[in-house]
């Protein structure tokens, strides 16, 4: 999974870190599992992601897929990528 660098203080500096699991949730929270923290700054209260957390896989946003639910080949890279606003 590649982080931002705004998440990146939750797993010891570490721009990428490698899990496995079967879909995008799952990969969130196993991240989670070991650096806790993770999780509440990607999903709300309920579960799902958060607005202003875009997640890509294979280059493709997730809300165009499965969302959390988008199933993972082994070898794909799970990107989580802040939304940019300004004006």
């Amino acid at each position: 999974m590649r982080l931002p660098s705004q998440l990146r203080s939750l797993v010891g500096g570490a721009g990428e870190v490698s899990v496995d699991a079967a879909t995008v949730r799952e990969a969130i929270l196993a991240v989670n599992a070991e650096y806790p923290g993770l999780a509440g700054r990607v999903l709300d209260d309920g579960g799902t992601l958060r607005r202003f957390v875009n997640v890509f896989v294979a280059d493709e946003d997730v809300r165009f897929l499965d969302g959390l639910d988008t199933v993972l080949q082994a070898g794909q890279t799970v990107s989580l990528v802040p939304a940019v606003a300004g004006g």
